[in-house]
C-alpha cells in the first residue's frame, strides 16, 4: 500500500474554488491520484503527483503541455497549476474502452485527433520541451533495472539487444509532438467530438510511437491497423511502413514492460505493478512473431 497524505485537506486549501468544495475520489491511474471536485462554478477534475525523474515524468512539462493541448482544441481547460497538483475542467463525456477504440468507424476520428496533436499542439507550446525517443526511454529503464539488481536482470541483456536492432532498422519519420500513453482511458468521447487527457509522457519524437502504443493498448488487430495508418497518412500503408510500425509495436510493449518493473521498485499509487508486468511481458513474447 502507498502512503497517501490528506489529499482532501490538501485540495480544499486550493485557491480556485468558488465556495466550499465537494472532493471525491477518481478512480483510475497509475502515476496520480485523481480526484472530482464540484463547486459553486462547476465540476472539475484535480491530478496529484510529485516529478517522477525514473519515469522521466516532471509536472512542470505536464502543465505546459496540457495548456498548449487546450489552447489547440485538444484537452479541457487548466484552471490552476503548481507543483504537483494540475485542476482541470470536467469533461462531461465517456472515457473510450479498448472495443470502443477498436470500433473501425471511430479509427478516423481518433487518427484526426492524433495528426492534431501532433502538429498543431507544438504551435501553442512556449519555452523548453521535452522529447520522447521510446529507445532512449528502454536504455533509461534498462540502466536503472540493471541498478538494483532486481528479478527481471536475467532479461535485461536481451531487451537491450531487441531495442537497438529495432532502432537500427526504422525508416525515417518527422518530428512531431506525441503524446504517447494512448490507453483508452486517455479518450474522452462527449457526444460530439473526442478529447485527449494525460500529457505525463508528452513530449517530441515519431509519430509511429503514438499509431503503434494505440494499437498495441488497445489490441488493434491488422486490418484495424491498416485501417489507422491510411487514415492517420490518408494512402495505404506500403511494405516499409508496416515493418516499421511492427517495430514500434513491439518497442511499445518494450517500453510499458520495462515501464512497470521500473513502478515496482517505486510504487506510486496502490496498484498490482507485479501482476501487471506479468501481463505486458506475456504480450511482449506474443508480440515477438510479427518481426
Amino acid at each position: 500500500m502507498v502512503d497517501v497524505p490528506d489529499d482532501a485537506a490538501r485540495i480544499a486549501a486550493l485557491p480556485c474554488w468558488r465556495g466550499a468544495p465537494r472532493i471525491a475520489p477518481l478512480a483510475g491511474g497509475m502515476t496520480n491520484r485523481n480526484y472530482t471536485v464540484e463547486d459553486g462554478a462547476g465540476r472539475h477534475v484535480v491530478r496529484l503527483g510529485s516529478d517522477m525523474p525514473h519515469h522521466m515524468i516532471l509536472r512542470w512539462h505536464e502543465a505546459a503541455v496540457a495548456r498548449a493541448a487546450h489552447a489547440a482544441g485538444l484537452s479541457p481547460e487548466i484552471e490552476h497549476a503548481e507543483p504537483g497538483i494540475l485542476v482541470m475542467r470536467h469533461v462531461d463525456g465517456r472515457s473510450l474502452t479498448p472495443g470502443d477504440v477498436r470500433d473501425r468507424a471511430r479509427l478516423p476520428a481518433i487518427a484526426a485527433l492524433l495528426r492534431r496533436c501532433h502538429r498543431e499542439l507544438p504551435r501553442h507550446l512556449a519555452g523548453p520541451a521535452l522529447a520522447f525517443w521510446p529507445f532512449q526511454v528502454v536504455r533509461s529503464y534498462i540502466a536503472a533495472l540493471r541498478a538494483a539488481a532486481g528479478p527481471w536482470a536475467a532479461r535485461l541483456d536481451f531487451f537491450a539487444a531487441l531495442a537497438d536492432r529495432l532502432e537500427d532498422g526504422l525508416s525515417p519519420m518527422p518530428f512531431v509532438f506525441g503524446h504517447n500513453d494512448l490507453l483508452a482511458a486517455n479518450l474522452i468521447d462527449d457526444g460530439r467530438r473526442l478529447w485527449l487527457i494525460d500529457w505525463d509522457y508528452a513530449g517530441f519524437g515519431s509519430p509511429l510511437f503514438d499509431l503503434a502504443n494505440l494499437a498495441s493498448n488497445n489490441a488493434l488487430s491488422p486490418d484495424d491497423e491498416a485501417a489507422l495508418l491510411a487514415a492517420y497518412f490518408g494512402a495505404p500503408a506500403d511494405a516499409a511502413l508496416r515493418r516499421d510500425m511492427a517495430a514500434m509495436r513491439v518497442v511499445s510493449l518494450l517500453r510499458e514492460t520495462l515501464w512497470s518493473m521500473v513502478s515496482e521498485l517505486h510504487p506510486a499509487v496502490d496498484f498490482d505493478y507485479a501482476a501487471y508486468t506479468r501481463e505486458t511481458l506475456a504480450r511482449l513474447d506474443a508480440e515477438m512473431p510479427a518481426l
